[in-house]
């Protein structure tokens, strides 16, 4: 019987073997066990902060991590200067912080980063801008901006969210607009950077994404199931771009 089966399949066009090949490794429908995942509420509204290390705060520190050598200088970051001080260590000469909004103590400049005249003009070796974009309205005059106050020859890193959970603060003070894909942030970055000094890079994958939304911890996930990368599920994006 089974060699019957054989000579069947083989009178079959390649295409459609291949494509039973692939349909019998799948469950059939209705016999999926969704287990834990089959609930209306994620494990964790903080994005799995409150379990370990978001996921996608995996993937942020994994692109930093690539282009710590671009880390070095004078350095302007958003919000703080955690990752500057991490990925930069001693090739940092000065470390300056950017935020938004009055009240936070080590930042060096309180300005909105669409219109920012406190900025200094090709002033910095280096950017870091992780996850902030998406909460800007106007994301190409905040890439101006970047831009502008880059010295010729100084490195954006930048990631922006693919797959995510919407954001939302307490006091409504942020308000989420964006949500990128890698063809989006390469083409807002080559607005202002020539396209031969941009570069992305895609970080994600179906197990990661859905983790990712249910609040799952990257510490719950296997190295390898999150170091597998799949442009079709993209939960971070990564541009480095060199203004010249």
């Amino acid at each position: 019987m089974s060699t019957l089966i054989k000579d069947l399949r083989s009178l079959l066009p390649k295409a459609l073997r291949r494509w039973l090949v692939r349909q019998s490794r799948l469950p059939r429908i209705g016999t999926v066990d969704a287990g834990d995942l089959r609930r209306l509420k994620p494990f964790s509204t903080a994005w799995g902060n409150d379990r370990g290390t978001p996921v996608d705060r995996y993937y942020i520190e994994a692109f930093l991590a690539q282009h710590a050598p671009d880390i070095h200088g004078r350095v302007l970051e958003i919000g703080d200067d955690t990752y500057t001080v991490r990925f930069g260590g001693r090739k940092v000469e000065q470390s300056e912080v950017l935020h938004a909004a009055p009240g936070n103590p080590i930042a060096t400049y309180v300005a909105d980063l669409t219109d920012a005249p406190q900025l200094p003009t090709a002033a910095f070796d280096c950017m870091i801008c992780t996850q902030t974009i998406h909460v800007i309205n106007d994301v190409q005059a905040a890439m101006a901006t970047i831009h502008r106050v880059l010295k010729p020859g100084g490195v954006l890193l930048a990631t922006f969210p693919g797959i995510s959970r919407i954001y939302r603060d307490a006091d409504g003070q942020w308000l989420d607009y964006w949500r990128f894909t890698v063809n989006s942030a390469r083409s807002l970055a080559e607005r202002y950077f020539a396209p031969v000094d941009t570069q992305t890079r895609v970080y994600g994958n179906v197990l990661s994404a859905t983790s990712f939304l249910y609040g799952l911890a990257a510490e719950e996930l296997l190295r390898e199931e999150l170091d597998y990368h799949d442009e079709l599920y993209q939960v971070t994006i990564g541009v480095r771009a060199v203004k010249q």
